[in-house]
């Protein structure tokens, strides 16, 4: 069994993490009863900052935080909390681990995971907006042997987004690339990723994206059989902050050792201090 001290570590912090959290989402509560609500909730869900796994460039506003839980195969489940420094900066931290809604004793990640986007590029009429970053947030189970998990983190990566407006609908498209520092495996190819994502009037939207995952289909510690991951899933805004997702992941069946298609669940909190 891993040694508790990390798990212990990281639950320590994210309960701190959740007790400042919660105090600013009282202040704004009580603010929120004497002014105009702000306006985060549905802009946050206007300006994703990931699509399903992959990034984009947008980031949270000053002042305004979001809270992230999943719930995904193996009894799996992922917390991860941003908080927006400044309107171009967004930084992060989480943690999880798998078999946590599971009868045996769950499995905890080795250490926490850190996030941080800088947007370089505000996006215009005719140009998209541009970002980079830092992140070592995985998904899947953590593989001890591999010092990775089953989808690495993306490490280094600067992406592009470009938003367009139609009659009743926003639609997005995302590109980026990436060098995971995950390279125990001995892949260190650089790797692209795109996505795209649709967001009716109504307050529901579709999400798809695609990780080539060039870095991770050199035998024999491959992960992935060549074909990149591709992700679909559908989103729904809930009392104008709360965000939920149905994905689907690994359609392509890119990941060895599987059978089926994955699914997932996520919840996404946004508000401001």
């Amino acid at each position: 069994m891993r040694k508790l001290g990390w798990p212990l570590r990281g639950l320590v912090c994210l309960a701190i993490l959740a007790m400042v959290a919660n105090d600013a989402f009282a202040q704004s509560a009580r603010r929120s009863r004497r002014d105009d609500p702000p306006s985060t909730g549905t802009e946050g869900f206007q300006v994703p900052r990931r699509l399903i796994d992959n990034p984009t460039a947008g980031t949270l506003r000053r002042g305004t935080f979001d809270t992230e839980l999943r719930a995904f195969p193996d009894g799996g489940m992922l917390g991860i909390l941003q908080i927006g420094l400044a309107n171009a900066w967004t930084v992060g931290i989480g943690y999880g681990g798998t078999d946590i809604i599971a009868s045996n004793a769950p499995d905890w990640n080795p250490r926490l995971q850190f996030t941080t986007k800088f947007q370089i590029i505000g996006e215009t009429i005719t140009l998209p907006g541009v970002a980079i970053g830092y992140e070592d947030v995985g998904f899947g189970r953590w593989i001890d042997s591999l010092d990775r998990y089953q989808v690495k983190s993306k490490g280094f990566y600067a992406v592009a987004s470009k938003a367009y407006r139609g009659a009743g609908f926003t639609s997005a498209v995302h590109a980026g690339v990436n060098f995971s520092r995950e390279v125990d495996d001995k892949d260190e190819d650089i790797n692209f990723f795109f996505g795209t994502d649709v967001r009716f009037d109504n307050n529901l939207g579709l999400v798809a994206e695609y990780d080539m995952a060039l870095n991770d289909d050199r035998k024999p510690y491959a992960q992935g059989a060549g074909y990149g991951y591709l992700n679909a899933g559908a989103r729904w805004v809930m009392l104008d902050r709360i965000q939920m997702e149905f994905n689907l992941k690994d359609i392509t069946s890119n990941r060895r050792h599987t059978s089926s298609i994955g699914r997932e669940l996520r919840l996404i909190y946004v508000e401001s201090f």
